[in-house]
């Protein structure tokens, strides 16, 4: 049975093979924690410093500034009496994560953080004990809501499994594998997460999906030219911050003075989620620079209607960690207001109001609108505007934690537009660009649904694929919507169409590793073992913790008697993934006398 990242195993009959050479891994260099440096134009906020020194300062106190950086840091995550207060990026602790039976530790030695994981054994075949360490490089978050932790295996960057969430003060499990029996080391740290906490973030090498250069990011946090644009040519030419893009006379990005939907992609860059997100076909959202149009480079969908047909459908209040921007685009403020208001109206970039003031800092951007005469009789005894109408509710995806609701509703109780998956069952829901000013690009909106089926609205996929073959009428060559619709005539039955698809999109991008390994299988299907290896152990070069591949490779070998190479593929594959069962059944097998792929 071959496991494929996008389809259901296929089974195939396997038959000995000859001349397949086992596959040579090159050596990566580590990461390291960053320093400053002026790479991709950036130059730091210590740059800035020199002529904004009290911004400088300000900002220095915020969470945006201390999004990333170095596991081992100090860090002013929070205020008290104006004053910051220092903490650890990483806090020494340990728990026990009862659906694994593992054991964690957060620690320090020798001036690095570490992450162990132990599980006893038995000793008895069959055993699924589990012991190992990984240095923590980065940090990912504030502290506010939590933090995540980034560490290396061989170059490649991943997430740690456990993260720190701060409203509940407790180590636990990433999001995703709260419930999860086996440990997962394998959970790659892509550009969509790092883009909207790291300042200078460098691109992945070439077909990789999480292998960075050294250092991953030239800057740590969230820096000024994340919302002032690059600041070489600006310093360089000693120029003064003024309106409009850079220029090449040194000109640099003021937001505030952009026109009204260019300022706010500023912002929408990192705090809108929406439900779909799709990069614009030879784009990527981490190039993007403040003043330059946020739809040229990725596109938003949101899901309205739903079971009464209306756009305000759906009874569940859930908001998502990030979706900061599509809540206040369904506020009434924001509607009466139009482009007068914006996240700047309420919250100043610069700083962060202590503690102590936070109640009458944002009551007074209440009553900049709502004027001092409606203050005195509204609520005058209670003057905590937000605890009401901006109340704090669980994330629906992101455990132990809270989200601020910015639909800025009038009662706590509201039916949001936007609608969250558990609010589309048995419904009829549409995906709508977010702005909704925005055209519909047909490939956009068809790779966005295809994300949809992916993540489990079946029910989509009849709808998916005809909007599939009509943008392929108008783009026949996008290497995107070839293998997306290949993976839907695979998992359909049609292996002929989805075969031709998946050739045609890795003749148009070679890198393309799902379309590479489900055509793999698909030649497997056939006999062409050989050419399913070979586009497997190239696939599985590029993305090793894609254990799935390495399994395929493996269990071909094995059929094939070719032990050696199977041992080699499998002691890979528990690399990146160590406590993966089937694999460690396997190699159990593999290193008796006489080997053998059955443990």
């Amino acid at each position: 049975m071959f496991r494929l990242p996008k389809v259901v195993g296929v089974a195939c009959s396997l038959l000995a093979l000859a001349n397949l050479a086992s596959q040579k891994y090159p050596a990566f260099q580590s990461a390291k924690p960053v320093a400053a440096s002026g790479e991709n134009g950036f130059v730091g906020n210590e740059a800035c410093a020199r002529c904004h020194a009290a911004i400088f300062e300000s900002y220095q106190r915020t969470a945006m500034a201390h999004a990333s950086g170095p596991a081992i840091e100090t860090v002013a995550s929070d205020t008290v009496a104006g004053e910051a207060v220092a903490s650890d990026a990483v806090a020494p602790a340990e728990f026990d994560h009862k659906p694994s039976g593992v054991h964690y530790r957060i620690y320090r030695e020798g001036g690095r953080a570490w992450l162990s994981y132990d599980r006893p054994g038995n000793g008895r075949p069959g055993d699924t004990s589990l012991h190992g360490k990984k240095e923590l490089l980065y940090y990912i978050g504030s502290g506010r809501r939590g933090r995540s932790y980034l560490f290396e295996t061989d170059g490649f960057l991943f997430e740690s499994p456990v993260n720190w969430y701060a409203n509940k003060q407790t180590w636990d499990m990433a999001p995703a594998y709260q419930s999860a029996r086996e440990i997962p080391l394998n959970l790659p740290a892509y550009t969509s997460c790092l883009h909207c906490h790291v300042s200078g973030m460098q691109p992945p090498l070439k077909g990789t999906a999480n292998r960075y250069p050294t250092p991953a990011f030239t800057h740590n946090g969230v820096s000024c030219e994340r919302c002032h644009g690059p600041g070489a040519a600006h310093i360089n030419a000693g120029a003064h911050i003024n309106a409009g893009a850079q220029a090449n006379g040194g000109a640099i990005v003021n937001p505030a003075k952009l026109s009204a939907a260019r300022r706010d992609e500023v912002c929408m860059q990192c705090h809108l989620e929406g439900k779909v997100a799709i990069e614009r076909a030879g784009r990527h959202v981490y190039e993007f620079r403040p003043g330059a149009a946020l739809a040229d480079y990725i596109r938003y969908f949101v899901l309205v209607g739903g079971q009464s047909g209306g756009q305000d459908a759906g009874q569940g209040a859930g908001l998502g960690a990030v979706s900061q921007v599509e809540a206040l685009a369904q506020s009434g403020c924001k509607k009466k207001a139009g482009d007068a208001m914006w996240c700047v109206s309420c919250h100043d970039p610069h700083r962060s109001p202590a503690p102590e003031e936070r109640v009458a800092y944002y009551r007074g951007k209440c009553l900049a609108c709502h004027g001092e005469s409606f203050a005195a009789k509204h609520h005058a005894d209670h003057p905590d505007c937000t605890a009401c109408h901006m109340p704090a509710s669980p994330s629906t995806d992101v455990a132990h934690t809270q989200v601020t609701d910015h639909r800025i509703p009038r009662r706590t109780q509201v039916s949001p537009r936007f609608l969250q998956d558990a609010d589309v069952r048995g419904s009829s829901p549409k995906l709508v660009p977010f702005p909704d000013s925005q055209e519909v690009d047909p490939r956009d909106l068809a790779l966005a649904w295809e994300s949809l089926v992916e993540s489990g609205m079946t029910a989509a996929e009849p709808q998916t694929q005809k909007l599939l073959a009509a943008a392929l009428k108008e783009s026949p060559n996008d290497p995107a919507l070839l293998a997306a619709l290949g993976y839907i005539e695979q998992k359909r039955g049609a292996t002929e169409n989805a075969r031709e698809l998946y050739q045609q999109a890795l003749r148009a991008d070679p890198d393309l590793i799902d379309a590479a390994t489900n055509l793999g299988v698909i030649e497997a299907q056939k006999g062409h073992l050989q050419d399913a290896v070979k586009l497997w152990q190239d696939a599985f070069r590029r993305a090793p913790d894609r254990s799935s591949i390495g399994m395929n490779i493996a269990r071909v070998y094995c059929q094939a008697e070719k032990y050696d190479e199977a041992r080699k593929i499998v002691v890979r594959v528990l690399e990146f993934n160590p406590d993966l069962d089937s694999a460690k059944k396997i190699l159990q097998g593999l290193s008796g006398t006489p080997a053998s792929c059955r443990p």
